[in-house]
């Protein structure tokens, strides 16, 4: 087996899959390649639903970006024929000088973003399943809400075989070179193909193809759990908004009922443990529930029911935990993307048409320089 393509994208999760659909609307000749199912469980992409938010407490850069994001989301489910954005609004929530709700606040202000700035008080009275302390204080902003994750990646590949794409899952990388002249020679356990640019999105597997980053992108094991609650009407999507708390216990994030029976919970670095994507076990077991239910006993108790589903998945670290969008130094026709460090998948929609645009025009609206991987080196 063996073709020449416009872009060949390796890794068709969340990000991989969007770029291809991007490109393949443009008219190229694209090949996305997967080692795995489409869509899969080994890596950062699954879950049901995942949170999308405008008041970002990483930094306002962000929030162009977002902006973005939310329309496409929204073009991609019309197109489709399926709703995937789902509107909850969104509480984000931590002590008055904490990094969560100060840096939510500063989004929504430099922005213009609508918001309100709650009391923990005011926040248990308005949403009845939460009980934060006095101590704490919440950003809400009414646009925030989830987006579904494996169905996007769904949407994204299809849409993508329907205007031309070549999809192949169950085909694993082996190698990838720069020809000499221009372009990328990549070779799999079933092929060989070539192409004038080649975009790596493989995500906890980046250090496998570009080994100067594996200091740099570092996989963590991570674990989300569905808990039943005892008051189910309290935490569904028209009653509880995704929310992102900072507490003594941990960084928690929670999304309503919605898919699968139980609320949604995960704790940021959940147990710590890092290391290479094939170490990481993929089992679940009783430590990593009660990581989880530390935080539902104290600040969800109705929430703090049977446990329902646990799951693991793969974040992929950064020492500043921003993402890596950028070409390769040295060879213009590669270009790296790793939105990671667990809060990139909201952004897939538009980090797909970031790709897209730099492997077509080799630049994007946005400003990239924040992602750029000569800061590792700085």
């Amino acid at each position: 087996m063996a073709g020449s393509y416009d872009v060949i994208v390796v890794g068709l999760g969340g990000m991989g899959s969007a770029a291809c659909y991007q490109l393949a609307q443009r008219g190229k000749r694209v090949l996305g390649l997967e080692r795995f199912d489409i869509p899969h469980a080994n890596g950062s992409s699954h879950g049901v639903t995942r949170i999308i938010r405008l008041a970002y407490y990483e930094s306002p850069v962000y929030v162009p970006m977002l902006r973005r994001a939310f329309e496409l989301w929204r073009e991609a489910g019309a197109r489709f024929g399926e709703r995937l954005l789902h509107v909850t609004g969104g509480l984000d929530a931590s002590w008055d000088n904490g990094r969560v709700f100060m840096g939510s606040l500063q989004s929504c202000q430099e922005h213009g973003l609508p918001h309100e700035v709650l009391t923990g008080a005011e926040v248990n009275q308005r949403f009845p399943g939460y009980r934060l302390p006095n101590t704490h204080h919440a950003v809400f902003q009414p646009d925030a809400g989830f987006v579904l994750s494996e169905r996007a990646i769904v949407a994204h590949v299809e849409m993508a075989v329907a205007a031309g794409a070549e999809i192949h899952a169950r085909e694993k990388v082996l190698d990838w070179k720069p020809i000499a002249g221009g372009g990328v020679r990549v070779v799999t356990d079933r092929g060989r193909y070539e192409a004038a640019h080649l975009i790596l999105s493989p995500g906890a597997w980046m250090s496998s193809f570009v080994p100067e980053l594996e200091p740099f992108a570092v996989p963590e094991r991570q674990v989300v759990g569905w808990f039943q609650p005892s008051a189910p009407a309290k935490f569904a999507p028209d009653a509880f908004p995704v929310s992102i708390i900072e507490v003594d216990e941990g960084h928690y994030y929670m999304l309503p009922v919605f898919g699968i029976p139980g609320l949604k919970l995960g704790r940021y670095h959940h147990l710590n443990e890092r290391g290479p994507a094939e170490s990481l076990s993929h089992e679940v077991g009783e430590e990593d529930e009660e990581a989880l239910r530390w935080c539902l006993r104290r600040y969800f108790p109705e929430a703090n029911g049977p446990v329902m589903t646990l799951r693991s998945c793969l974040f992929t670290v950064t020492p500043d935990e921003h993402f890596i969008i950028d070409t390769l130094p040295g060879n213009d026709d590669v270009i790296v993307a790793s939105p990671c460090s667990g809060h990139g998948y909201k952004f897939a929609s538009v980090v797909g048409e970031i790709l897209a645009d730099l492997a077509t025009s080799g630049k994007s609206r946005f400003d990239l320089s924040m992602f750029a991987m000569t800061r590792f080196a700085a």
